[in-house]
């Protein structure tokens, strides 16, 4: 088991399940991928592509279908997926930047998809997380 060098977690994981969607955002392609470009800039991180939104169709009972949402962020990543027919998405961001604004990106979050309800769950990752490189690092791409 390694040791930490740091005593600063790696990054953040928020999770969010929302309930009683009830906004354009859950079926509206072009809304979510607005929504996927302007969070990473609001939050002061950085896209380094474009986003993606996809319509799914049905998997299973469970699944009914809905659009699927993910952008890319130098930090981590943002994605969404949303299920218009049972009203529920599941939100997950997951960055490096420990400085993240919890409860304004939830707050902000809540708002664009008009949820009724909500399970909020934000994980620390890499508690361990040495605080310099302790191998070779990875050559340029």
């Amino acid at each position: 088991m390694t040791e930490p060098l740091g005593n600063e977690p790696f990054g953040v994981h928020l999770m969010i399940d929302g309930y009683d969607a009830d906004g354009p955002l859950m079926t509206d392609a072009a809304a979510l991928r607005g929504l996927l470009e302007a969070l990473p800039g609001e939050m002061g991180m950085h896209a380094i592509c474009s986003p993606v939104v996809v319509s799914v169709g049905p998997n299973c009972h469970k699944d009914p279908g809905g659009l699927s949402g993910f952008v890319m962020i130098a930090e981590s990543h943002i994605s969404f997926h949303t299920f218009p027919g049972r009203r529920f998405v599941t939100i997950d961001l997951y960055t490096c930047q420990m400085g993240l604004d919890r409860h304004g990106t939830i707050k902000r979050l809540l708002r664009a998809f008009r949820l009724g309800d909500t399970d909020v769950h934000v994980q620390e990752r890499g508690l361990r997380y040495p605080a310099e490189n302790l191998g070779a690092a990875l050559p340029d791409l």
